[in-house]
C-alpha cells in the first residue's frame, strides 16, 4: 500500500486524499443536547464522523446514537424522490414522482377538505424532530385550521404545564454545578442524558451527593450514587410526598423562602402528613429507613437540584401530579431560582433552551385562526387545551373515527409514527380512515406506507439551520453533503406549501431565513455573522438574560402555587399535587405485574434507530427485561419466549432475565414493528391532567410460552 492509499484508508484530510471535514449537528436526539459533529468528506460522501472537539455542548463526545450519524443517513430504505401511493395504505407500494406532480395533488386536495368541511378538518402533525415546528405551527393556522400538534402530546410537555402551573415559567433546570445534593428523579445518565452524567461526575468529584430514585440498577446508580431509592413504578408521588412530610415534621424547611414566595402551603401541609414512612414503603417498596435517611441527606447537604424528567416521571396516568409532587421539593426548601437549585430556564427557540427569550411562540401564534371549533383533545384534556393549546395527539384516533365534535379528513404530517401512541393500533386504522394523508420523512417507515403522497427530507448533515445551545449559544450550521436524491429540508417544504396554497402571510412565503430573522428581531443576535462563522456555534453578545433569583413568579398569585388557581377551576382535577396509584388499582392477581414500556436503552432512541445495522446488533431482536428471580420462578431461561398480557392485548417475546430489573416489574422496549409494546398499553391509560399515556406502569401479566 503507497503512502497516498495510507492515508486515505486512515481517512486524513488534505488535498492529496481529497478528504475534507465540515462541522455540524447530531440531531437523532432531543433538541437540547444536540451535539456538534465532524464529518470527514471525501467524494460528496460522508466516510467518518466524531465530535467536534470545540463545541460548547458536547466538547467532542458523542453517544452510541450520535456515533451511528453516518449509517442513519445512509441507510438503505433513504426515501430520494417524492411518493405516490399505488396500493392500499399500509401495503408499501409507491411509484415514484416529481415535486411537481406531487405539488399538483397536494394542494388541491387539503383545499378540497377545506371547502367542504372547513379548515380545521385538515391536521397537521409533526413527529419526533422539532427544529421546523415553528415554520410548521405557523402554517397551520394561516391555513385557518386549530389541528396542530406533535410528538410532544406525549414527551416533555407534561412537564412544561408542571411549571407553568407552578410558577408560570415553561421549565426549570437543575444546577449540578453550585448544587450540594442532587435527587436523581429517573436519572439515567449513561443511557439517556450522557452530558448530565459528565456534569455528575465533575459535581460528585467536589463533594455534591446524589440520590437516584430509580426501579432499575443502572449504570448510574452502580457508578453516581450515595443512596438508590429502588421505587415501585407508579408510585413516584407517594414517595415524593413522604419525603415533604418527613421534611416538614422535621422541621428542615425553609420557613422564609415559604412564607414570601409560596402559595397553598398549609393545604398542601394538611394532605402530606398521611404520608408517614411506614405508609410509603407499603405504596412504593422504598424503606421507611431510606426515605428518612433521604431527607437527613437533602437537609444536611443543600442546596438541592432535582433532575428534570421530560418523560419517564410523566409518563404514568398519574404523571403530571407526580411531577408537581417531586419539584414542589424546591419550593419547601427554598431552592426555587436559588443557585444550586432548580434554575428557571425559557425555551428559547424550537424547544431549545440558550438562556434568552425570542418571538418564536409569537411568530407562531400570531396567524391562530378565530371562528373555529376548539382543537382535537380539547373536551377530553381541558387542562391541557388551557395551558398548552395545541390538538392532543392522544385524543387523534377518536376524533378520526367518531367524526366527534367535528371530523377531520385530512393529516399533513412530518416524520410521523402511529407506533408512539398507546393502543396504537387504533390511530392506524385511523390513518386508512382519512380521506388525504401526506407524511414526509427520510424513511419509508410504516406509518409513510399509510399516506397518499410520501415526500422526502433531510438529515441534519444536509441541510443549514439556526440553532441554540445552553449558556448562550447560537449558531446557523450549512450542509455538509448536498440533499439525497430530491430530499429537501422540512422547512422549505413548509414554506413552498405555504407558497403553493397562496396563503396570506408573507413570511412562510418568504421562506425559513425570513421568518428566522422576523423571530430575533428583538434579540441583538446577528444572523450574518452567524452564517459567516458557521462552523461552530457562537456566543451571542448583548441578549439579554434574567439573574438567578431574579425570575419572580407569573403565576396568578405571583408565587409558587403547591394549590394551583388554574387548576382550581377544573372540575374533577385536584389543585393539590395529590397521588393515586399509577396502575389505576388493578386486580394483581390477575396482573400481578407492572409494563414498563420505553426505559431507556444505550442503542435506541424511539424507533428512529432500530433499522442501523450497527445498533441493531447490539439488541437484535425486542426483548423483555424480566427480573432474574421472577424468571426463576417461572422457570425461564435467557431466550425463551413469554407472553405479556394486558386488558389491551397480549404478545410473545423472548427474555432478559437481569437482577438489574426490580421484580415484579418487566421492561419492553418500544417502536418494533415485531414486538409492537404500544399496542398493548391500553388505549384509554391516561393522564387525565396531561392527556400523557401511562407507558411506564402497565398492569401485566407475563407467562411462559410453552414450545
Amino acid at each position: 500500500m503507497s503512502t497516498l492509499e495510507a492515508r486515505i484508508a486512515a481517512k486524513i484530510p488534505g488535498p492529496d486524499t481529497g478528504i475534507t471535514t465540515r462541522n455540524s449537528v447530531c440531531d437523532i436526539c432531543a433538541p437540547g443536547p444536540h451535539c456538534g459533529v465532524t464529518c470527514y468528506v471525501k467524494d460528496g460522501k460522508i466516510i467518518k464522523i466524531e465530535g467536534t472537539a470545540e463545541h460548547p455542548v458536547n466538547h467532542g463526545l458523542l453517544c452510541t446514537r450520535g456515533q451511528s450519524g453516518r449509517q442513519y443517513v445512509y441507510r438503505k430504505d433513504r426515501i430520494l424522490t417524492p411518493l405516490r401511493r399505488v396500493g392500499q395504505r399500509g401495503e408499501g407500494r409507491f411509484e415514484p414522482i416529481t415535486w411537481e406532480e406531487a405539488w399538483d395533488e397536494i394542494v388541491p386536495r387539503l383545499n378540497r377538505v377545506k371547502e367542504e368541511y372547513g379548515p380545521s378538518a385538515v391536521a397537521f402533525f409533526s413527529g419526533y424532530n422539532k427544529w421546523y415546528r415553528p415554520f410548521l405551527q405557523r402554517l397551520c393556522y394561516s391555513f385557518g385550521s386549530v389541528n396542530y400538534g406533535t410528538e410532544s402530546s406525549t414527551c416533555f410537555t407534561s412537564t412544561v404545564m408542571s411549571w407553568r402551573i407552578a410558577t408560570g415559567e415553561d421549565v426549570a433546570s437543575p444546577d449540578l454545578a453550585h448544587a450540594g445534593i442532587f435527587l436523581g428523579w429517573c436519572y439515567n445518565g449513561y443511557y439517556g442524558q450522557y452530558l448530565m452524567a459528565r456534569r455528575v461526575e465533575q459535581a460528585r468529584a467536589r463533594g455534591m451527593k446524589v440520590i437516584i430514585v430509580d426501579p432499575r440498577i443502572t449504570p448510574a446508580v452502580e457508578k453516581q450514587c450515595d443512596l438508590h431509592l429502588r421505587i415501585k413504578p407508579g408510585t413516584d408521588g407517594a414517595l415524593a410526598l413522604g419525603l415533604a412530610r418527613e421534611l416538614i415534621v422535621r422541621d428542615w424547611i425553609d420557613h422564609d423562602y415559604i412564607q414570601k414566595y409560596v402559595y397553598g402551603y398549609e393545604a398542601y401541609r394538611d394532605y402530606v402528613m398521611d404520608f408517614t414512612p411506614e405508609r410509603v414503603e407499603a405504596l412504593t417498596d422504598v424503606p421507611a429507613d431510606q426515605l428518612r435517611l433521604a431527607a437527613r441527606m437533602i437537609h444536611t447537604h443543600m442546596p438541592l437540584a432535582i433532575n428534570q424528567s421530560s418523560a419517564a416521571l410523566v409518563h404514568h396516568t398519574n404523571g403530571m401530579q407526580t411531577h408537581r409532587a417531586v419539584m414542589a421539593l424546591s419550593a419547601l426548601m427554598g431552592t426555587y431560582d436559588r443557585p444550586g437549585g432548580m434554575i428557571p430556564a425559557p425555551l428559547t427557540y424550537a424547544h431549545s433552551m440558550a438562556g434568552f427569550s425570542t418571538l418564536d411562540e409569537a411568530f407562531a401564534l400570531e396567524k391562530y385562526p378565530q371562528g373555529q371549533p376548539r382543537p382535537v383533545g380539547a373536551q377530553r384534556f381541558p387542562l391541557w387545551e388551557r395551558l398548552v393549546g395545541e390538538m392532543q395527539g392522544c385524543d387523534l384516533a377518536r376524533q378520526i373515527r367518531e367524526e366527534s365534535p367535528y371530523p377531520i379528513k385530512a393529516l399533513w404530517a412530518h416524520g410521523m409514527n402511529f407506533r408512539m401512541f398507546n393502543g396504537d393500533r387504533e390511530l392506524e386504522a385511523a390513518l386508512k380512515k382519512l380521506d388525504f394523508f401526506v407524511d414526509t420523512d427520510l424513511f419509508l417507515t410504516d406509518t409513510a406506507k399509510l399516506a397518499d403522497i410520501v415526500l422526502p427530507c433531510c438529515s441534519s448533515f444536509e441541510r443549514g439551520e439556526f440553532k441554540v445551545f445552553g449558556g448562550g449559544y447560537g449558531q446557523w450550521t450549512e450542509s455538509v453533503i448536498q440533499p439525497l436524491g430530491e430530499s429537501r429540508p422540512d422547512s422549505e417544504i413548509i414554506c413552498e406549501l405555504a407558497q403553493r396554497l397562496e396563503l396570506d402571510d408573507d413570511l412562510l412565503r418568504a421562506g425559513p431565513e425570513a421568518c428566522v430573522r422576523y423571530i430575533l428581531r428583538e434579540t441583538p443576535v446577528d444572523v450574518d455573522f452567524l452564517k459567516a462563522h458557521s462552523q461552530l456555534p457562537q456566543k451571542l453578545e448583548g441578549v439579554k438574560k434574567i439573574p438567578v433569583g431574579q425570575h419572580g413568579f407569573r403565576t396568578p398569585t405571583g408565587k409558587f402555587e403547591l394549590w394551583s388557581t388554574v387548576i382550581e377551576q377544573f372540575p374533577g382535577l385536584n389543585p393539590l399535587p395529590t397521588w393515586r396509584d399509577g396502575a389505576d388499582d388493578a386486580d394483581p392477581t390477575e396482573y400481578p405485574f407492572r409494563l414498563v414500556a420505553g426505559a431507556r436503552l444505550p442503542n435506541a432512541l424511539h424507533s428512529r434507530l432500530h433499522d442501523v445495522p450497527g445498533l441493531r446488533s447490539l439488541r437484535p431482536e425486542p426483548m423483555a427485561d424480566l427480573n432474574d428471580e421472577d424468571a426463576a420462578r417461572m422457570e425461564v431461561c435467557p431466550g425463551d419466549r413469554v407472553t405479556l398480557t394486558t386488558s389491551a392485548g397480549s404478545l410473545s417475546v423472548r427474555t432478559n432475565p437481569t437482577p438489574q430489573v426490580k421484580a415484579g416489574t418487566v421492561y419492553l422496549y418500544h417502536g418494533y414493528r415485531e414486538a409492537d409494546v404500544n399496542a398493548i398499553v391500553p388505549p384509554d391509560h391516561n393522564d387525565p391532567y396531561s392527556g400523557f399515556p401511562g407507558y411506564r406502569s402497565v398492569p401485566c401479566q407475563v407467562r411462559r410460552c410453552e414450545a
